[in-house]
């Protein structure tokens, strides 16, 4: 049984366990070709002793070739193409019946050419030579039918796939190959197996443990996967044995959409241990705060681009950052060392992307900027010679490329991308992997000898390295440190965002081959099997640009703050760590109990229960010392109550509906806003109503108070902020309101919020569009809609990087502040009315009167509290998060506290 796991980890032992116990491989074949069947055989020779006359070993029946490969493993594997030869047919020996299995036949084979591969079992350039002879194939199993169908597919390409089909329409999965007898299969289909280079038809089955794959050919026996993730692709499937392991166990490509889909299905609704895939939004949210490194953000958005290591055509690609390859020492706190990520490869040097742009300005349609793409088959294996060997010379027809052109030094490599005219390429992940093998010629391969005579042997590192292992930690150190990570956003706007295509892309030069955008060209759509391979073939050569992930700006990492640390030769990982807490700047224990609170927020105990009002309960608000509660109510009466003491005070301002509420800052005034057009203004001092302000021309929806100014939004499609202009708003007096400025919207708004610093405002209206605006200016910053209906509340996030609102369509949603992109769509069960949030942790209220706890970056809920008897309607949380008070339709206020 062959594994799948972790191709680019394991291909070195890969290419050991080949040499030593199989010779043959799938990459002995040619591009689109199927490897059908093998039977044992002799090869019979009319020249040398007679002991050696006669070969034993197995003769491999391909689409477009013959392969023998002997048992002696000193001998070369032969491989004749049918193309080549100029007669295929059977010898029947006297006295023997040729299509009994107990008889041998024979089958005579006369071509003008044969391919010598891995003589002296090594792997090396293949030999071939001109010949003008026969070889005869002694074997024991139907000759005469099989040299028939040899020649037939010697003539006609186009059967090949109808023998595939048919050859697969006659077989079944063998159910003997199931890992427990208790096993219950759920579904079967054909699908081809892909690995580097390689296809392979089969069958596929699932049962309620494994995922298995038979090839028909039986190369190798079978494979199967205990299942936990998958992603899913256009007509393809890659399945993930561990999470935390980005490199696929399997990858599956279907004949149709319908049975992937399938397949899918019964893995997403059977498998308990099945982890589904996130979206590129809640990854990109992970990594914005630090959850997930650079690495592995990368890796996450080649995988939801469909890039996989079992596709070179579509291999994982990362960027170059660092620029220094020539000094002694490596410092990573001089931006001088780095490549500058907003730029493609191609436009880092101006002289040559001059000369490029003036190609491309006189060039006919389609216009493209580079000649050669940043991804590609070959750079792929340009890196990773050293490690893959059969795989180069599978793509370069048994040649290695010149040894001048091989990757010879890390400095020379990247001095060529920056001056070469037609080399633009990245890198791929292994260069911040922990494995060094490929970057050292552990196989002993010839290379070939360069100009100056030197063999081809190690890759010459940077004078920082001291050695590959240390090269690669100090590349990894880079990727991860402060610089980059403040930069990478440009970069994923150029191979996977919103500078990848259209005008975006020619402003950014960023412009490739048409043929390798996706939609490019649809080679599903070929019908002519030439015609078909020659295109693959071209795709193969320019590369392919991965799948557009974001179309509008990505936002930038929320970086920490590093050590000012001088360059010294050898950088640690602890080293570039943040700040240690005895260097920080001061912290008080209010965050330290914010977090402790929200760690335990899943963890809400019901201190009191209070039903004071008769209607549902709109607003709540609490004095400093947390001693008076108010609360505001459909019934239009604001109360005010204590935990011990009960209801102390009932007022009603009229007979409409109070809104919402909220305590000034002296603690002796709450403001009021009311569906009568009016806000309130209550002095607990003198227990009266002190001021009205009568601003809108519609019901007030919701209000803020931020340094002496009343923020106040409105059903009349307008937010106002007011300036109190009296020095004590608090005193006996009426105060005077003069109206600084007024936003305009659409649609009614139905909530706002304030940053933490008071210079950004966000609106949610009735028809589900946000709003961010710039409080010095009336004109919006951003503005989307995110909701299909109204939206209940909007809250920006305590750094004020993000915004959250919920909204009539049971959706939360995570809005970037900085380049007001949708980074986060959650889909709850039911419309959540009311909520918390401390950037990452939601605590929401529910129609059904339900608390659920969030998490945001992975989008579940993690935790239920029964709470009210019908729809949570508003939340109020103390600064440390300590104390939470909701109130509901059911007109009742309940305290909680998270336990310890």
């Amino acid at each position: 049984m062959y594994h799948f796991g972790q191709w680019r980890k394991n291909i070195l032992n890969i290419c050991h366990l080949f040499m030593l116990m199989c010779r043959f491989s799938l990459l002995l074949l040619d591009l689109e070709e199927h490897y059908f069947e093998q039977h044992t055989a002799y090869n019979l020779t009319a020249r040398g002793p007679e002991a050696n006359r006669r070969t034993s070993g197995s003769l491999k029946i391909c689409s477009k070739s013959i392969i023998f490969e002997p048992d002696d493993a000193v001998k070369p594997i032969l491989k004749i193409l049918l193309k080549d030869c100029k007669g295929i047919g059977a010898v029947e020996e006297r006295g023997h019946n040729p299509f009994t299995e107990s008889k041998p036949a024979c089958i005579l084979i006369e071509t003008k050419q044969i391919y010598l591969i891995k003589e002296e079992n090594m792997v090396a350039p293949y030999k071939y030579e001109r010949v003008s002879s026969f070889f005869l194939f002694l074997i024991f199993i139907g000759s005469i039918i099989l040299a028939s169908c040899l020649d037939k597919l010697g003539d006609q390409t186009a059967m090949v796939a109808a023998i595939l089909q048919s050859r697969l329409a006659r077989t079944c999965f063998d159910k003997n190959s199931f890992q427990h007898v208790t096993e219950n299969p759920h579904m079967e289909c054909v699908a081809e197996m892909v690995s580097p280079l390689v296809t392979n038809a089969g069958h596929v089955c699932i049962t309620d443990c494994n995922l298995y794959f038979q090839p028909m050919n039986s190369y190798p026996m079978h494979s199967y996967v205990n299942l936990c993730v998958f992603t899913v692709c256009v007509k393809g499937l890659e399945v993930f044995c561990t999470e935390n392991d980005l490199c696929s166990d399997i990858y599956l490509k279907f004949y149709s959409t319908k049975e992937r889909d399938e397949l899918y299905y019964y893995i997403a609704t059977f498998l308990e241990n099945h982890i589904a895939e996130c979206t590129a939004e809640s990854y990109m949210l992970q990594w914005q705060r630090g959850h997930i490194s650079n690495y592995q953000y990368l890796l996450h958005l080649n995988n939801l681009a469909d890039r996989s290591v079992n596709d070179l055509s579509q291999y994982p690609v990362f960027p170059w950052v660092i620029s220094d390859y020539s000094s002694t020492q490596l410092d990573l706190l001089n931006p001088a060392s780095f490549r500058d990520l907003s730029k493609p490869i191609g436009a880092l040097n101006t002289e040559r992307l001059e000369r490029l742009l003036e190609r491309y300005r006189d060039m006919p349609e389609p216009h493209f900027m580079y000649g050669s793409h940043y991804s590609s088959p070959g750079y792929v294996l340009f890196y990773l010679v050293r490690v893959a060997p059969e795989h180069m010379l599978c793509l370069q027809n048994g040649r290695f490329d010149q040894a001048d052109r091989m990757f010879n030094s890390v400095g020379e490599t990247w001095k060529n991308c920056l001056e070469g005219g037609t080399d633009f390429k990245e890198l791929i992940p292994e260069f911040y992997g922990s494995d060094s093998s490929f970057l050292k010629n552990l196989l002993g391969l010839n290379l070939g000898r360069r100009q100056g005579g030197g063999r081809v042997e190690n890759v010459e590192l940077p004078p920082w390295a001291s050695d590959p292992d240390d090269f690669l930690e100090k590349m990894r150190l880079a990727l991860e440190c402060q610089y980059v990570s403040e930069h990478l956003h440009e970069w994923i706007d150029l191979i996977f965002g919103y500078k990848q295509r259209g005008s975006e892309a020619v402003a950014a030069h960023n412009v490739f081959h048409p043929f390798t955008y996706e939609g490019g060209v649809d080679c599903d759509s070929i019908e002519d099997p030439d015609q078909k391979i020659a295109m693959l073939t071209q795709i193969l050569e320019f590369g392919q640009t991965p799948r557009q992930l974001f179309v509008t700006p990505h936002p930038q990492r929320i970086t920490p703050r590093f050590h000012n640390l001088s360059a010294t030769p050898s950088l640690s990982s602890s080293e570039l760590s943040p700040l240690s807490p005895s260097m920080e700047s001061f912290e008080d224990l209010t965050e330290e109990s914010k977090k402790m609170a929200w760690s335990n927020m899943n963890k809400l105990a019901l201190q009191s229960c209070h039903k004071i009002h008769k209607e549902a309960v709109t607003g709540i608000a609490v004095a400093l010392s947390g001693d008076s509660i108010f609360s505001t109510s459909q019934d239009s009466t604001l109360k005010m109550f204590s935990k011990e003491n009960g209801l102390q005070r009932s007022v009603s301002f009229s007979n409409m509906a109070l809104s919402s509420c909220l305590m000034l800052p002296d603690d002796k005034i709450v403001v009021c806003s009311s569906w009568d057009n009016n806000v309130y203004f209550y002095s607990i001092a003198y227990g009266r109503r002190q001021d009205t302000l009568m601003g809108h021309d519609d019901a007030v929806s919701h209000i803020c108070w931020r340094d002496d100014k009343l923020y106040t939004a409105s059903w009349d499609s307008t937010v106002k902020i007011w300036k109190c202009v009296a020095d004590d708003i608090s005193s006996n007096k009426r105060t005077q309101f003069d109206l600084l400025a007024e936003f305009e919207h659409e649609a009614g708004v139905n909530t706002l919020d304030l940053s933490p610093a008071g210079t950004l405002l966000a609106t949610g209206t009735k028809e589900g569009t946000l709003t961010l605006w710039d409080i010095a200016s009336p004109l919006p910053l951003n503005q989307l809609t995110c909701h299909s209906g109204k939206i209940h509340q909007v809250a920006f996030s305590p750094d004020s990087r993000h915004i959250l609102s919920v909204g009539e369509d049971s959706c939360l949603v995570v809005t970037d502040v900085q380049t007001g992109m949708l980074i986060a769509t959650v889909h709850a069960e039911q419309e959540q009315r009311c909520f918390c949030w401390d950037g990452n942790t939601v605590l929401s209220g529910g129609m059904s009167g339900d608390l659920s706890v969030w998490d945001l970056l992975s989008s579940k809920v993690i935790h239920k509290i029964p709470a009210h008897s019908g729809a949570v309607t508003c939340m109020w949380m103390n600064e440390q998060c300590s104390t939470i008070i909701t109130g509901g339709v059911d007109k009742q206020i309940i305290l909680w506290k998270p336990e310890y």
